[in-house]
């Protein structure tokens, strides 16, 4: 997402003629979309993006467990 972002920002830059990037080639300014396709290449074939995902299932089923437990009292243990 922040190659996407920088990307963007660099293009506009370039376009407007603006700062030193105006002066930059091309394939400078578009860089950031290529490191982006390679980025998204590298987490799906890694299994990155799949563990991110199951990490916020978890967490989403967790959070559920919890406010149920805390709904019908049973979260909270007693001193003996």
């Amino acid at each position: 997402m922040y190659f996407l972002v920088l990307g963007v920002a660099l293009m506009v830059m370039k376009y407007l003629e603006a700062g030193p990037v105006a002066a930059w080639s091309w394939w400078w300014v578009l860089s950031p979309f290529a490191l982006a396709v390679v980025w998204w290449m590298w987490a799906d074939s890694s299994g990155y993006t799949k563990r991110k995902a199951m990490e916020r299932e978890n967490e989403k089923r967790q959070g559920r467990i919890d406010r149920n437990k805390e709904a019908i009292g049973t979260n909270t243990r007693k001193r003996r």
